[in-house]
């Protein structure tokens, strides 16, 4: 018979890795196989070409919280190293790779690092883990903002800037009726902002 202390045991164990605000990083190092650093770094450029594929980018729509991403090769081309930012868990992060075309495009890349066992294998995430080094120091610009926070920042951005280009609106900010809103703080805020 087991005692239990009554304390909520985690759902997913503690992972490595820094956070500040809402992003999180995520640093891995591994050892390059004998013989398949030119492979990899073949395997890389493509992948670098592959992110003008539109399939790519709807893709890491899809996942949602990646902010950004880097592969290095280094100490002679025995090492390799993917850097990464993301909102959210690390273990749903790692999962949300898994299911989309960018999983296939780590498997192909991470397939050059001694012992890795596939993204869909399920000891890929103990793999990461003894392979993650977390930073010694980790800052973010926008350490509130997640990456969809971002996304709809920037749509709501194109859509104001829309109508701001609009002769209808010229007309409403210049229309007498419109100028006790127009004259408010938030209103001007708006404004000085939409111009910056």
């Amino acid at each position: 018979m087991t005692a239990t202390t009554g304390a909520a045991q985690p759902a997913q164990p503690e992972r490595p890795g820094r956070s500040d605000g809402v992003c999180s990083e995520f640093t891995v190092f591994t050892e390059i196989k004998p013989g398949e650093a030119d492979a990899l770094r073949e395997d890389l450029t493509a992948l670098a070409d592959a992110t003008d594929d539109e399939r790519v980018h709807a893709a890491l729509r899809q996942i949602g919280t990646l902010h950004d991403a880097r592969h290095v090769i280094f100490d002679n081309g025995t090492r390799f190293m993917f850097a990464s930012v993301f909102d959210g868990s690390w273990d749903t992060y790692i999962d949300d790779f898994a299911k989309t075309v960018v999983g296939d495009r780590f498997d192909k890349v991470f397939s050059h690092s001694e012992g890795f066992p596939g993204v869909s294998d399920p000891g890929v995430k103990d793999w990461f883990v003894a392979h993650q080094e977390p930073a010694g120091v980790f800052v973010s610009a926008y350490p509130d903002l997640t990456v969809q926070q971002i996304f709809k920042d920037h749509r709501v951005d194109d859509a104001f800037q829309e109508v701001l280009d609009t002769p209808e609106f010229r007309a409403a900010l210049e229309n007498p009726a419109n100028a006790e809103l127009v004259a408010t703080p938030a209103f001007q805020k708006l404004l000085e902002e939409a111009s910056a």
